[in-house]
């Protein structure tokens, strides 16, 4: 019999990231371009326009996952696009199953 697993790596804990981006983000191919990204990732989520002309990002997976992500997107080519970006962490809903974009 082999005993549990002694590593001292810590479990991931799934995380909800929700990230406001401000800049030249609407009608640049912003949203089509972090659903692409997302593929790449283990995570799940959903990025939308607002009426403001910020475009938000929701995502959950592992907080290491999610911060790879959202500087994959930077270097993706949306870099020099974003002029700002809050970053929300909180508990997730896990009602996601995939990557889409949310009219």
């Amino acid at each position: 019999m082999v005993p549990p697993s002694t590593s001292s790596k810590p479990v991931s804990k799934r995380r909800q990231m929700k990230v406001y981006y401000t800049g030249k983000v609407q009608g640049v191919g912003f949203r089509y371009t972090a659903k692409t990204v997302a593929t790449g990732y283990e995570i799940t989520g959903q990025v939308r326009n607002l009426l403001d002309g910020r475009v938000e990002l929701i995502a959950e997976g592992c907080e290491e996952e999610l911060n790879a992500y959202r500087a994959a997107l930077r270097e993706a080519g949306l870099g020099g696009l974003i002029q700002d970006e809050q970053v929300l962490w909180c508990e997730p809903m896990n009602q996601m199953r995939h990557f889409e974009i949310s009219r």
